[in-house]
This record gives structure tokens, C-alpha cells and sequence, in this order.
């Protein structure tokens, strides 16, 4: 069976389909797990594939009103019931900051805020908990359950039943590809979702961290090394950790690669993906994004702030960026030598340059991976995950040029992103061995300015190298 008819069949019945809006609306309102949910994303998904289905709109509307009224229901019953135990759990244990958030929020709104806090993202699931810690009255509760939700719903689900209805006769995807694409998707955000939960694990407040600090306690062989580790600060355990599985994955990636003569089986599937969504648009819009991470772009985006770290006399920083821009660019000389893999379409301005692994991509990760890692090292804790995920927001669509352009396959891209994550790692291991004075006070908005205006330029007027 081929791979686009298999996705296809992996798509819920309507019966099923209206379960999981159901369930989806439920978890997105429940007390905390929100919090750890995608819900918008999700619920957008499952809309969709209800409208693509031509499920019955008022069917779907129903499901997701009647989750997001037991959602928050529950989440209520918890705080009114359970009020000193909640607090005392993990996750408001280790996070008291979202009950704090949820309290002043409660207390400027009153009784409108579980109303208006349904749709406001960061205390969407901590209102209600603490409507019933804070004994508002079950009535008024109700009232302003069923009425957000009543909005709530299609707010949440209109937008994805449209693109369902419609996505097949203005895109003319051929059947299976829409869900190969949500699929895709899914997948790129459960990978960040994870890498953000486990950063936080992996610091001195997450359970892994205690756990791993504990167990080498234990081991007279490696006590010694962790202290010293740990005099700077945090052991730097999500960096070794990062290191060790981006090590590990791009090995074993490689070997996979390297067994194949030929394209493996899902880089044909995802080509024969990108040219069926191929357009004159599109193409321009590759093509910008691949001149954007060549080595013109990274060093118009790059050279207003190494200029900044020259002028400040930040030689540590500079040193290190310096370094992780090159090492990259020779590990990247060295894989496209060794493997010799032909790409799919060799324009003349790469004649005699091979595919695997990914320049741009790896580049891409380097560049913004160790951006998010040195702005998150000066932002607050439990805020620093939007440091990763803006990161992977620039860093994908550089990638995914490559492909619209038809330079590289999809196992290029993957074994790219792998060698730049290792980069990574080494290079904000390396920083972190020793206290190093923070970075700030940086004129941020004048410098992405300049980069702005530099990359533009770039793209105006040379030619892609």
C-alpha cells in the first residue's frame, strides 16, 4: 500500500473524529494539563479533518462546547473541593507562578474572568481552578462556563472546518497528501513541545535534574566531577544531554543513509509532496529563504552583532559564535566529501557540491539554536521557552527551502539540523564551564534593524552562491 493511502487510512471515522474534538476541548480546558497542551493547534487539526469529511457542522460545534464545559467544570469541582491538596501537587508544587498568574487575573476581573479567561492562552487553564479555590459561587460559575463556551467553540473550530472544506479544491492536493502534511506538522510540534519540557527538566528545578544529581551522589566515581561541574551554577545537563542524543540520532541517521544507494523511500514521498504543492509563489519564496541562510545571508544577519561583541570587547562571545560558524562549515565540508551523495538537481552555482548533509540547515540551527540558548540564559526561567520556539520558527522554513528549490532531500535536511545541534551543544558547553558577565544591556531593536536592512539587500541585489 502505498505511504499516501496508508496516512489516509489512519484518519478518524466521524464518530471517532467527534470524540477527540470532544476530548481535545476537554483537555485544553482542564485544570494545568492546558497549560502542557497545544490545544489551538490541535483542535485546529481535528476541525479540520472534520471538515474535510463533511461532518455535520452543528455535530462538531456540540462536541467542542460540551468539552470545554466539562473542561472547565472539572477544573472548578478541583479548586472547590481539593483546595489545599492542589497546591501541594506537581505540577502548582513546582510552579506556584501560574497560580499567582491565575489569582491577580481572578481578582481584577471577578467574576467576568472565567468568562474573558477562556480565551486569554497563558491562565485559560488555571481560571477555573481557581474560581473554586477563590469559592465563587457554582451558579455564576455555570453561567460563565456555558457562555464562553458557546463562543469558545466556534471561535476555536470555524476557522479549521473552513480550511477543511476548502483545502482540496484551491490547494488540488492529491488524496492522502493533506494528511501527510498534518502529520508532518503534529510531529514538528511534539518535537519542540518535548525539547521545551525537557530543557526545563533538565535544569535545577526539574524532577530530571534531581533525580540524575542524586544518583551520581551516590557514585564516588562521579561525585567529584559534578561538583566541580556544579561550583559555576546548574550542571549543564540539558547540554550534555542534547549532545548525547544529537550524537547518537545523527550516527545512526547517517548509517541509514549511507545503507541506501539510492533516495530512501520517504525522501520520494516528501519530493513527490513538495512538487504537487509547487507554485510560481512558492518558488519565489524558496528561493528568498535559500538566499537568506547561504553564506551572503549569514553573514548579513551575523554582522551588526559581531560588530556589537567587537565594540563592547565581548572577545568570549564572539570567539564562541566564530568558532561555531566555522566548525560547522568544516564538519559540513568533510560530510559532503566522505558521503559524496548526488542531489536531486544540481543548479550551476552548486556544480561539484554534494547533498548530504544540509549546509543551510545545519547552518540555520547554529545560528538560531545559539541565539534562543544565549537570550534564554538572560530571561526568566519559566519564560525562556519562547526563545526555542521562535528559533524553530526561522530555522524550519530555511530548511524546507531547500527543498522548494529541489536541492537536497528530506534525509539532507534531517542530518543537517542533527550536525548543527551538536554544534550547538559543544559550543554553549564550552560557555558554560566557567561564569561569564551577561550580555545585556544589547541595543537588540537597532541591531535586528541593521540585520533586517543587510539581509535585504542581499537578497535584492547579489546572486545566490
Amino acid at each position: 500500500m502505498p505511504l499516501a493511502d496508508t496516512l489516509l487510512s489512519l484518519t478518524p471515522s466521524p464518530p471517532l473524529l467527534l470524540c477527540l474534538v470532544l476530548v481535545i476541548s476537554l483537555v485544553e480546558s482542564l485544570a494545568l494539563v492546558g497549560l502542557l497542551v497545544p490545544g489551538v493547534v490541535l483542535i485546529t487539526t481535528a476541525a479540520s479533518l472534520a471538515g474535510h469529511q463533511d461532518i455535520a457542522l452543528a455535530w462538531l460545534l456540540g462536541a467542542a462546547f460540551i468539552g470545554a464545559i466539562l473542561g472547565d467544570g472539572i477544573s472548578f469541582s478541583l479548586g472547590f473541593k481539593h483546595r489545599e491538596q492542589v497546591t501541594q501537587r506537581w505540577p502548582l508544587s513546582q510552579h506556584p507562578e501560574w497560580l499567582g498568574r491565575g489569582a491577580r487575573f481572578f481578582e481584577r476581573y471577578g467574576i467576568w474572568s472565567v468568562f474573558i479567561g477562556r480565551f486569554v492562552g497563558p491562565v485559560r487553564p488555571i481560571i477555573p481552578l481557581v474560581a473554586g479555590m477563590m469559592r465563587m459561587p457554582p451558579r455564576t460559575f455555570i453561567w460563565a462556563n456555558i457562555t464562553s463556551a458557546a463562543l469558545w467553540a466556534p471561535a476555536y473550530t470555524l476557522p479549521g472546518y473552513l480550511l477543511g472544506r476548502t483545502w482540496q479544491h484551491h490547494l488540488n492536493l492529491p488524496p492522502g497528501l493533506e494528511t501527510a502534511l498534518l502529520l508532518l506538522a503534529a510531529i514538528i510540534i511534539l518535537l519542540a513541545v518535548i525539547f521545551s519540557w525537557g530543557r526545563h527538566q533538565a535544569t535545577r528545578h526539574g524532577r530530571l535534574y534531581r533525580m540524575i544529581a542524586g544518583s551520581i551522589r551516590r557514585l564516588p566515581l562521579l561525585r567529584r566531577s559534578w561538583l566541580a561541574m556544579s561550583q559555576t551554577g546548574d550542571v549543564p545537563l540539558a547540554s550534555l544531554l542534547l549532545l548525547v542524543l544529537a550524537l547518537g540520532s545523527l550516527s545512526g541517521w547517517t548509517l541509514l543513509v549511507i545503507a541506501h544507494d539510492t533516495p530512501l523511500e520517504l525522501d520520494l514521498f516528501v519530493q513527490r509532496l513538495v512538487i504537487s504543492l509547487q507554485s510560481d509563489f512558492s518558488y519565489i519564496v524558496g528561493n528568498v529563504f535559500a538566499q537568506i541562510g547561504d553564506t551572503l545571508g549569514i553573514i548579513a544577519i551575523t554582522l551588526p552583532w559581531a560588530a556589537w561583541m567587537l565594540i563592547g570587547k565581548r572577545w568570549d562571545a564572539l570567539l564562541h559564535w566564530c568558532g561555531a560558524f566555522a566548525g560547522v562549515a568544516v564538519l559540513n565540508i568533510l560530510g559532503k566529501a566522505l558521503f559524496g551523495r548526488a542531489r536531486p538537481d544540481t543548479p550551476d552555482y552548486l556544480t561539484g557540491s554534494f547533498s548530504y548533509p544540509s549546509a543551510h540547515t545545519s547552518t540555520a540551527v547554529v545560528l538560531f539554536g545559539l541565539a534562543a540558548a544565549f537570550i534564554a540564559a538572560e530571561m526568566p526561567r519559566q519564560k525562556r521557552f519562547w526563545a526555542y520556539w521562535m528559533a524553530l520558527a526561522l530555522a524550519l522554513p530555511m530548511a524546507l527551502s531547500r527543498l522548494v528549490v529541489g536541492v537536497h532531500w528530506f534525509s539532507d535536511l534531517v542530518g543537517g539540523a542533527l550536525l548543527g545541534l551538536i554544534v550547538c551543544a559543544l559550543t554553549f558547553l564550552h560557555w558554560q564551564q566557567q561564569p561569564r558577565p551577561p550580555l545585556r544591556p544589547c541595543p537588540w531593536l537597532l541591531l535586528s534593524i541593521t540585520s533586517l536592512v543587510l539581509i535585504s539587500a542581499r537578497v535584492g541585489f547579489l546572486p545566490p552562491v
